[in-house]
């Protein structure tokens, strides 16, 4: 029966399920689509709220917790510092050997009383004073200031030996010393060399009176002279002031006008290196010269051979010499002397082979039409020549400035920057053929150097148009020289200015472009020249004056020479002031500023001048003179011949 009853409920037709779950599915049967969509999403809305909802209703709970340090006792432990009486295996003491336990006890008992020092020491501290300190001496001072292979201004040649002095005296500190003195021979030099004798015994002293060194076995010093040949002054060297200063006063003047330099280096070093050696010294050698050497070699190879054994073996070298003039091998040197007739001579000569600061030259040199170009020619580079300076520097030495004749002094501040190439002459060589530009200034500058430039007369005599025609014609000729050197030297600089950008230096930019810039300026000038002559040549003006009986061209802002040559002005003005805006302070705009003080056009102004009798009496042409004038004249005229004529070859 149970069985019964189960089966007929289960069997149970639909219509016998409770009345409300039927209505409850004809709600969602009769529901359209979008309604059914809509209760989904709220459901679905709704779970994710009962999710997220606890983390936001819920405080949030920090929870914190420190841990507290324990204490840690210290520990004091107390050794027994008393010796035991039994070593080895009788000892009492629980150790590992004989050997620990005795470094055990010495160990403990050095420990305890070094504590109580230091505790006596905080207690009572005492501490010493020094009531003076010392001052260090001007060498100690410079014994840390790397100055070597520079040109310095030290002074003049007695500041230079001053120099000197200290650098000798570093050198002791070191070990025993040997210094050489190279002295030029020429008769330019002889009142340099008196300066140095009359300064040599004090230096000496000096060095003798070294607190720290006895100097007597640790200084030797040896003297040279050079000229066209060499004379070494002292066999042996020595200590002995008195026998130094002896042998520089006999010296000669050597009146060759040759200075072997190298060649005096080279016998220095065969007499004197031995000795050296001997005494296990340093060797310096000291130069006293005012020119570069004639005997550097072809390519400099001389110099380079004696460069590389001095810096092999060690050898300092030191000039006391004379600035380079500045892109120029010829200088002037102040000469006094004897006539045959016993008569006393002094002037500036300028044929001293003081230059250039470079390998090469690498300025080019051209007058100035219009400034006032007086004294350029002694225009100091603000370094020594290449030679001597190349050997100084790479010995480790410095080249000390003694004589800089120029008016114009440059700042060696800003002049750093602008050093010469030092390079060996070989290497210079290679890096030229690295940019255009360096080949075209060298070759440029070269031919400056090889023809002479010609100044245009600017001043012309027009008594009549006949007379200035003659002048005219006259001024036209060199002019026309003087045109086709500057279009082969504008030619040549052209050939690199592509290349102008990729210069490496700032001496060599400067250098490039104030060739440049005033090689176009005087072209400018002389086409203009050229210009206006032919005009007044063909059509000579007439004078405003009645007096007036002269033309002078004076500078002018007017081109009139055509497109092309204002093209070439304005070029050249850009280059011109580019050096000037790039490189203040300098040689380079200083003859920037030269180049354009002046307008580069011609104007013509009248003017007036006295003209002398011409065609006197006696049938003589030329300015007729009195007689006692005339008498005055014959005898400066003479007095000048002679002077010419005896002048010493430097």
């Amino acid at each position: 029966m149970s069985t019964i009853h189960a089966n007929s409920a289960t069997s149970a037709s639909p219509e016998t399920l409770p009345e409300e779950n039927s209505s409850v599915w004809s709600i969602f049967d009769a529901m359209p689509a979008w309604g059914m969509s809509l209760l989904v999403h709220i459901g679905i809305i709704i779970v994710v709220a009962m999710i997220s909802l606890p983390e936001i209703v819920l405080p949030e709970f920090n929870l914190t917790s420190t841990v507290e340090m324990e204490e840690i006792a210290q520990v004091e432990y107390v050794l027994d510092t008393e010796p035991s009486e039994s070593l080895g295996t009788k000892s009492d003491l629980n150790i590992a050997s004989p050997s620990a336990a005795v470094a055990q006890n010495r160990g403990l008992d050095n420990h305890r009383e070094e504590i109580q020092q230091i505790e006596s020491s905080v207690v009572n501290p005492k501490i010493q004073l020094n009531e003076t300190v010392s001052t260090p001496s001007e060498a100690e001072m410079l014994e840390n200031i790397d100055l070597t292979g520079t040109t310095e201004h030290a002074g003049g040649t007695d500041g230079a030996v001053d120099r000197i002095t200290l650098e000798i005296a570093n050198s002791l500190r070191q070990r025993k010393t040997l210094p050489v003195w190279l002295m030029d021979e020429s008769i330019s030099l002889e009142s340099r060399r008196e300066k140095i004798i009359e300064r040599f015994e004090n230096v000496y002293r000096q060095l003798g009176l070294m607190d720290d060194i006895d100097t007597k076995d640790a200084l030797k010093t040896g003297i040279v002279g050079y000229g066209k040949d060499v004379h070494v002054l002292l066999d042996e060297p020595s200590s002995d002031i008195a026998e130094l200063s002896k042998a520089i006063k006999t010296i000669k003047s050597d009146t060759s006008g040759v200075e072997n330099v190298f060649a005096g280096i080279n016998q220095a070093m065969k007499v004197y290196g031995p000795v050296r050696k001997k005494m296990r010294a340093n060797m310096i050698l000291i130069i006293v010269t005012d020119e570069r050497g004639d005997d550097f070699g072809e390519n400099y190879t001389v110099l380079e051979e004696v460069v590389k054994r001095l810096s092999r073996d060690g050898v300092r070298v030191f000039c006391i010499g004379n600035t380079s003039p500045f892109g120029r091998q010829k200088g002037f040197v102040h000469v006094k002397w004897k006539g045959e007739d016993g008569t006393d001579y002094e002037d500036d000569i300028g044929d001293a082979d003081q230059g250039p600061e470079s390998p090469l030259p690498e300025g080019l040199q051209l007058p100035f039409w219009t400034a006032d170009s007086q004294g350029l020619e002694r225009m100091s580079s603000g370094y020594g020549p290449y030679t001597l300076s190349r050997l100084c520097a790479e010995t480790g030495g410095i080249f000390f400035v003694a004589d800089d004749t120029s008016r114009k002094q440059w700042d060696p501040q800003i002049m750093r920057q602008y050093a010469p190439d030092y390079r060996p002459g070989a290497e210079y060589r290679r890096q030229l053929q690295g940019n255009l530009a360096k080949q075209s200034l060298i070759a440029a500058a070269q031919l400056a150097v090889t023809e002479p430039v010609p100044i245009p007369q600017r001043t012309f005599q027009a008594n009549n148009d006949n007379i200035l025609r003659e002048q005219i014609t006259e001024a036209q000729k060199p002019l026309a020289v003087l045109d086709y050197f500057l279009e082969r030297v504008h030619t040549a600089l052209e050939a690199g200015e592509k290349h102008r950008d990729k210069l490496d230096s700032d001496r060599w930019r400067a250098s490039y472009d104030l060739a440049m810039g005033r090689v176009l300026a005087m072209r400018v000038r002389a086409f203009g020249y050229n210009a206006v002559l032919a005009e007044m040549k063909s059509n000579p003006k007439r004078f405003e004056k009645a007096d007036s009986n002269q033309w002078k061209l004076e500078p002018s802002e007017a081109i009139d020479a055509g497109a092309n040559v204002r093209r070439m002005h304005d070029k050249a003005l850009e280059y011109l002031h580019r050096v000037i805006n790039e490189h203040p302070g300098t040689p380079w705009e200083f003859l920037a500023t030269m180049e354009l003080n002046e307008p580069l056009g011609w104007e013509w102004k009248e003017g007036h001048i006295e003209i002398a009798a011409m065609n006197g009496g006696d049938g003589r042409r030329g300015p007729q003179f009195a007689p006692e004038e005339e008498a005055r004249r014959r005898q400066a005229q003479e007095m000048q011949r002679k002077k010419e004529a005896s002048k010493p070859k430097i």
